[in-house]
């Protein structure tokens, strides 16, 4: 890679990173509803999770697309059944009071939420827009790590916000009912985000 075109990756790679999805939503969820260090877990899963994805993409794996198409309408359908089912969850992990909230449900493990960087189709776009658009044509399997590697450790950061704001608002969701609202608030955006993914 060229220097402009390293530098044209890692902008990719923060914007990608720091805007809403998915796993941000979950983030800042597991943050207002749990706290930071309840949600660090659910950080390095999302990041591991990704890193493999990262890796698979680069390898290869996206080509499954091409030559079975139906496989992407399954992984499409799989991904807004798995967010319908979190939007649900996060409907019903409100606690009585926010200093009550670790009786809640708790936020996804790190092996769940590394599992589910495969059905959610934003990272699956980030990952294979990465490899199609800043990586050689037939990449080794050192540059495909170096890119997996340098996108992970720009993204670490960038998810991480999320859940440290969520934890700030924490403050702010004094009671049962607000901390309610907030949920509800976050399960429909959870579903507002199926409507690219239907739609393409």
């Amino acid at each position: 890679m060229s220097h402009s075109m390293i530098l044209a990756f890692a902008m990719f790679a923060f914007v990608a990173s720091i805007t809403p999805g998915p796993n941000n939503l979950l983030l800042l969820s597991a943050g207002v509803n749990h706290g930071f260090k309840s949600s660090v877990p659910l950080i390095l899963g999302i990041n591991i999770g990704f890193f493999v994805l990262l890796t698979a993409v680069g390898l290869g794996l996206s080509q499954i697309f091409t030559h079975l198409p139906s496989s992407f309408i399954f992984l499409k359908f799989a991904g807004a059944t798995y967010l319908v089912y979190l939007a649900w969850s996060l409907t019903k992990s409100t606690a009585p009071a926010i200093h009550e909230s670790a009786t809640a449900k708790p936020p996804m493990s790190l092996m769940a939420a590394a599992a589910f960087q495969w059905v959610n189709p934003k990272a699956w776009v980030m990952a294979i827009s990465a490899f199609s658009t800043y990586a050689p044509p037939s990449p080794s399997v050192f540059q495909v790590l170096g890119i997996s590697f340098v996108f992970c450790i720009i993204g670490l950061p960038c998810i991480t916000i999320w859940a440290a704001t969520g934890t700030q608002l924490r403050r702010a969701l004094k009671n049962a009912t607000m901390l309610r609202a907030f949920n509800y608030c976050m399960a429909l955006l959870l579903l507002a985000s199926l409507h690219p993914i239907l739609a393409s």
